[in-house]
């Protein structure tokens, strides 16, 4: 994953604070803290921040809530993390909007660039996230065109905008089935998302202790499944993720109805060891 350097000269931040959904949020990579508790890549990420960081931690707020569209993240999280007054933010969004047929990845994008152009002006650095390419992924993979164009776009902002682009697209890593939860196919698992924060230090140019290329290697080849095993996933997949899925956007509702960010306040994040995870 490559990335389009930002505006400044910085590689140490104070004050980082993401925004978005539940990618962000860390579904599927548990935090020992709790039963319903996440990490994922951003608490990770701010881990390397605060290790790179000459006073040995940061300041960190994660504002993401699982199923939030791209208009609900401008208008609830970016607000609140302007007055924030943060140096660096994450913004990764339009996922859930790009499932929706008949989304539109042109004023997707459009909405977006207003409000890294804010966040630019307030002197904060942006990292930005393409789309992970969904063409392994049954039905989703209908999505691929509109995720392609929108992608487009986030490069077109950062190269105006001096923002920082995480390739996620261009990950052939990503493309290995192990690294996603097999549940929804949608979520990283916990090493998927130890390897995304890895990835979005090197795009930031953040300093990693110890091996920090590792998250470039693919996984060993996976060993064939029985055509069986093979349907009967896709199968439960079916009405464990698809089926629920469609039956919240028939009501009208959203996974994280009723939800609050996990961390909504800025607080301080220290460095920690996050270790290989076998699979």
């Amino acid at each position: 994953m490559g990335g389009v350097q930002p505006g400044s000269d910085r590689r140490t931040w104070q004050r980082y604070i993401a925004l978005g959904d539940s990618f962000t949020e860390g579904l599927s990579d548990p935090d020992p803290a709790g039963p319903d508790a996440f990490r994922g890549w951003a608490d990770r990420l701010a881990e390397h921040l605060a290790a790179a960081a000459p006073a040995g931690g940061i300041e960190y707020a994660n504002l993401a809530i699982r199923g939030r569209l791209l208009p609900q993240v401008l208008a609830e999280q970016v607000p609140a993390a302007l007055a924030a007054g943060p140096d660096l933010v994450s913004l990764v969004a339009g996922g859930n909007d790009l499932l929706r047929p008949g989304a539109d990845p042109d004023r997707l994008a459009a909405d977006l660039e207003t409000a890294v152009v804010s966040f630019r002006r307030a002197g904060a650095d942006v990292l930005l996230a393409t789309g992970v390419d969904p063409r392994q992924t049954p039905i989703i993979r209908r999505t691929r065109g509109r995720v392609a164009v929108f992608n487009a776009h986030l490069w077109s902002i950062a190269a105006r905008q001096g923002a920082v682009v995480l390739d996620q697209w261009g990950a052939a890593w990503l493309q290995d089935a192990r690294l996603w939860d097999p549940g929804d196919r949608i979520h990283l698992t916990a090493e998927g998302h130890r390897r995304t924060a890895l990835a979005a230090a090197a795009a930031l140019g953040v300093p990693v202790a110890g091996d920090d290329t590792d998250w470039r290697t693919p996984l060993e080849p996976a060993p064939l499944r029985p055509p069986r095993e093979v349907l009967a996933q896709e199968l439960a997949w079916v009405r464990g993720f698809v089926v629920p899925w469609v039956g919240r956007r028939l009501r009208g509702r959203s996974s994280g109805d009723g939800r609050a960010a996990k961390r909504p306040q800025l607080e301080r994040s220290d460095a920690t060891v996050s270790p290989v995870i076998d699979l």
